[in-house]
């Protein structure tokens, strides 16, 4: 278990925050060198797919859930773990102040075979492909209150990763 004393900290603490640990997906597709993101046409937010895992689930088994749920996309050739951290944001989809310990894993994609979302009532997104760069200008002309700050730290280590693994050979961050 992560000693949660040392994990890096994002965001800003806002008051009746509300505690709800999970985590987050970097989905890539080595074919098209794209990731796979939600896209929230009220706003235009590319967004990570994520959720909360509960207390007996496993936080990798749980993130993958929240994935495939969200995304549709299952057929995964290679999972990592990224890391963790405490995240304090505004869950819009929500409307809720909220801190996370999140943790993100790398998901590479063997295929983009799709099967079912499963979305709940304030998920309003769908699935949406772009590039990292495209994915950095969107995030950061958004976080003006960095509620993303978690998200780009996450992304910025995956992309990393995706690199030394030799999946991702175009993206320049």
């Amino acid at each position: 278990m992560e000693n949660e004393e040392n994990l890096p900290e994002f965001g800003i603490k806002r008051e009746n925050e509300e505690r709800r640990d999970g985590g987050c997906g970097i989905v890539f597709d080595p074919k098209t060198q794209k990731y796979a993101v939600g896209y929230r046409s009220e706003g235009g937010l590319l967004g990570l797919f994520a959720g909360g895992v509960d207390d007996d689930e496993d936080i990798q088994k749980g993130v993958e859930r929240e994935v495939v749920e969200e995304s549709g996309l299952h057929n995964f050739l290679y999972i990592e773990k990224i890391g963790a951290g405490f995240a304090h944001y505004y869950n819009s989809l929500r409307k809720v102040n909220r801190v996370t310990k999140s943790t993100c894993f790398l998901f590479v994609l063997k295929d983009t075979n799709l099967i079912e979302v499963k979305h709940e009532e304030h998920e309003k997104f769908s699935l949406a492909w772009a590039t990292a760069e495209e994915i950095f200008v969107n995030w950061e002309s958004r976080n003006k209150e960095h509620n993303l700050d978690h998200w780009l730290y996450f992304f910025k280590k995956s992309i990393k990763r995706a690199k030394e693994l030799g999946y991702d050979t175009t993206s320049a961050s």
